[in-house]
């Protein structure tokens, strides 16, 4: 009997190391969180986002975007190079489009509409084979000739604890009050953050969604970074605005990046007057507020920090600075790939199944 449960546990163990690293795979979502568009800066964008990601065979490349907006199309790299999507290897057209990598090698991809290609929707990356891991051979336990029972180690006995020395109360020092806040400047804001102004994948809100969170006030600046002659800024009416009509504009603005400074207070209508841009969701409106100015209060002084407790031992007096404590906070660490744990538990449990099943019945 232990001899066969000696050579269970041995299979079990080679199992597990075998099915370890065997069946994980990496999903790279293209442009992370900007998506499958037209970059602001180009073609630069793509060309960085990958430059740090190892692709390996198995892995799968996820392209977020709009349906009837953009595509994926695998290319050779003569079209990748002149932007040609009259031939493809192959073509997705529904967002989100997945693309598992199943050899290695150059691989291109672009988008088929109009000039986004030209434009730096465009991406090249390397995909190399996927590096087997060796695991160390392993050796089944073997029984112990003879056992005997561990010898117990005697208790020593408790000593003295030292006598406590006098500690001192540090004494509260008022911190030096700020300078009055600086309020003829306003806020710079980037339209779109690092997405900049552009087609979003996820249609008009992906603006309405960066404008709720701000409270615009007159003479803050907004701020739109697109690549130029692929975008434009034009202020509407809300008419127009609703109806993206970019006829006569009350104002247009080519070169990038654009600053707009906020000078009335009421809403504010932004569309992009290229063609299709706007009705894709390149548009913006904001509520822009009064400024107020409020006096800078001085800070309280600072509370006295608590004297340490008389349960530990001190042998100097020491300053407390609440400032500098804070709650350990457990950072949880990045979710499994799913699929990989669920093959690995399956297997296992099956391979201990069919071994028990060998050896005991």
């Amino acid at each position: 009997m232990a001899r066969n449960l000696n050579v269970v546990i041995f299979m079990v163990l080679t199992v597990a190391n075998l099915l370890d690293g065997s069946v994980a795979q990496t999903k790279h979502v293209v442009g992370d969180a900007t998506g499958w568009t037209i970059p602001s800066n180009g073609a630069s964008f793509y060309v960085n986002w990958a430059s740090n990601k190892t692709f390996t065979v198995g892995d799968t490349l996820v392209f977020n975007f709009a349906n009837g907006q953009h595509d994926v199309a695998k290319v050779t790299k003569s079209d990748s190079d002149s932007c040609n999507g009259a031939k493809t290897i192959s073509l997705l057209t529904n967002g989100p489009a997945s693309v598992t990598l199943k050899e290695t090698g150059q691989q291109y991809f672009i988008c088929t509409f109009g000039t986004h290609c030209s434009l730096g929707q465009k991406l090249s990356i390397n995909v190399v084979k996927k590096a087997s891991t060796t695991s160390p051979p392993v050796s089944a336990p073997q029984p112990s000739a003879s056992s005997s029972p561990p010898k117990s180690s005697p208790v020593p006995a408790p000593s003295k604890a030292p006598a406590l020395a006098p500690t001192q109360t540090p004494t509260a020092t008022p911190a030096p009050a700020p300078s009055p806040a600086d309020v003829s400047g306003g806020v710079n804001y980037t339209v779109g953050d690092i997405n900049g102004w552009t087609i979003p994948a996820n249609g008009a809100s992906a603006y309405t969604t960066w404008a709720s969170g701000k409270s615009f006030k007159v003479g803050d600046v907004l701020v739109f970074n697109f690549a130029f002659t692929t975008h434009n800024v034009e202020e509407v009416t809300k008419a127009k605005y609703d109806s993206c009509n970019s006829a006569s504009p009350i104002a247009t603005f080519s070169k990038p990046p654009v600053r707009i400074t906020l000078n009335k207070t009421g809403t504010h209508y932004f569309i992009c007057g290229f063609s299709g841009h706007c009705s894709a969701g390149q548009k913006l409106s904001i509520n822009v507020g009064a400024k107020t100015i409020s006096p800078a209060t001085s800070p309280s002084p600072t509370a006295a920090s608590p004297s340490p407790s008389a349960d530990s031992p001190s042998s100097s007096s020491s300053t407390v600075n609440p400032s500098s404590q804070s709650p350990n906070t457990a950072v949880s660490p990045p979710p499994q790939n799913s699929a990989a744990v669920s093959v690995r538990v399956a297997g296992l449990f099956l391979t201990v199944l069919s071994i028990a099943a060998a050896f005991f019945c």
